[in-house]
């Protein structure tokens, strides 16, 4: 998406608030008040709040394929589920309260079309890198998700790290069992 500055401005803020806050609790003049800007200046830029939610997962989206992507390609194919995890473990830490997409979906669910069709599209687009990484096995690629799924969610309501080493560690159980 491209913006003026005060978009970004406003972006940058929502990003901000809405990861250590929360979207629901993360009011448009909390948003506004950090990015120097007025409302009437968010709603010409993003229409509603709640396309403003829509924007930040597109961005949050766009930027965790694309340092992924990059990650991976020199990468032999033992190598990538590491890589993957490791990631996930790196972006976990940013963010205390956990992923940015599981949190969203516990808070708008399927409340806002733009966010809900967001959210379901990055599912989709690790579900179909976990497939690949397991040969287009769909089954596998299925069990290799929901292992990355589950650790997510794990580590972040009960704050544990090794929750990331074990789904790792069982997904490369799981690759190895296939071949």
């Amino acid at each position: 998406m491209t913006t003026t500055a005060a978009g970004e401005r406003i972006l940058d803020a929502a990003t901000r608030l809405f990861r250590e806050h929360g979207i629901t609790a993360t009011g448009v003049d909390s948003i506004v008040e950090l990015a120097g800007t007025t409302k009437r200046t968010l709603y010409q830029r993003f229409g509603s709040k709640d396309r403003l939610v829509a924007c930040y997962l597109q961005a949050r989206a766009h930027r965790w394929q694309s340092e992924l992507l990059a990650a991976l390609a020199p990468a032999t194919p033992e190598e990538r589920l590491d890589i993957v995890y490791d990631h996930t473990i790196r972006w976990a830490g940013e963010t205390p309260r956990g992923c940015t997409f599981v949190n969203a979906w516990a808070e708008v669910g399927a409340t806002d079309q733009q966010a809900t069709g967001v959210i379901q599209e990055e599912k989709k687009w690790m579900l179909t890198l976990f497939t690949l990484m397991a040969n287009g096995n769909q089954c596998t690629g299925r069990l290799l998700h929901l292992l990355h799924e589950g650790a997510q969610v794990t580590a972040s309501i009960e704050r544990d790290a090794i929750a990331f080493t074990a789904a790792c560690s069982a997904s490369h159980q799981l690759l190895a069992r296939q071949s």
